[in-house]
C-alpha cells in the first residue's frame, strides 16, 4: 500500500488541538508521548534515511517495546520505536535498545536532543527495572552529535564485513542495509532500587515535556 506523507503526519487525535500550518521553532514546542507501533513505522518510513523499513512484528514480540511521538500544531515530527535488545550477547530483561529515530527535516534544531531526554525520563517511569538504554550510530551518514549531547558514551565499534543473511527470517535486519561500520552508545540508568549502573549518573540538563 502507498502511503502518502501528508497524510500520515496530520495527528490523529492523540494531541488534537485548535490550530495547525504552523511550523516550530524551537524543540521545546514539540508535544512528546507514546504511539502505536503501526504509526511509529510509518512515520519512520517518511524520514529515516537508511533503514526506512521495520518489521512491527519484529517489536512488538519482544520482551520490552515502546514508540514516541513528537508533534505541533497537529502534524508530526518526530518518531522514535524502542524494544529489547537485537545482538543476542546484550540482556533483554534490562537493556532497551533505540531501534529507529526518524526526525522530519522541518523539525527545529536540537530536536534529537530534548527527544532523547524525555524518553529517557518517560522509559524508566514505565520500565523501571530497565538498566540501561542503547542505541547505535552509522558512522556512514551520522557523527554521533546528538548521543553525545545527551550524555551519552559509546562502548563499542563494529565492521559490518557482509550482508545479513536473509535464509534466518528470524534475524530483524533490512535487505536495504550493505556493510557499514557503526558505534554502539550506552546510557546508564539509575535502577528502581537505588543503584547507578556502572557508576553514572542519570542528567537532567535536557527539557522536560
Amino acid at each position: 500500500m502507498e502511503l502518502r506523507g501528508d497524510s500520515i503526519r496530520v495527528v490523529h487525535p492523540l494531541f488534537q488541538r485548535e490550530g495547525g500550518g504552523s511550523i516550530p521553532t524551537s524543540p521545546l514546542q514539540l508535544h512528546i508521548g507514546k504511539i502505536s507501533v503501526d504509526l511509529a513505522c510509518d512515520l519512520n518510513r517518511l524520514w529515516h534515511s537508511r533503514l526506512p523499513m521495520i518489521d512491527k512484528s519484529n517489536i512488538i514480540r519482544n520482551r520490552h517495546s515502546l514508540c514516541f511521538g513528537a508533534e505541533f500544531e497537529n502534524k508530526w515530527y518526530v518518531a522514535a520505536i524502542w524494544s529489547s535488545p537485537v545482538a543476542r550477547l546484550l540482556d533483554n530483561k534490562t537493556c532497551l535498545e533505540l531501534r529507529r529515530f526518524a526526525i522530519a527535516p522541518d523539525a527545529p534544531k536540537n530536536t534529537a536532543s530534548r527527544m532523547l531526554g524525555v524518553m529517557t525520563r518517560q522509559i524508566k517511569r514505565t520500565f523501571p527495572d530497565i538498566e540501561k538504554l542503547i542505541s547505535y550510530q552509522d558512522e556512514a551518514v551520522h557523527l554521533g552529535t546528538i548521543y553525545k549531547a545527551a550524555g551519552r558514551y559509546s562502548s563499542h565499534r563494529t565492521q559490518a564485513t557482509r550482508k545479513w543473511n536473509w535464509d534466518n527470517p528470524s534475524r530483524d535486519r533490512e535487505r536495504s542495509q550493505a556493510p557499514t561500520r557503526k558505534t554502539r552508545w550506552e546510557y546508564d540508568l539509575e535502577t528502581s532500587d537505588g543503584r547507578t549502573v556502572g557508576g553514572r549518573k542519570l542528567l537532567n540538563n535536557i527539557d522536560a515535556v
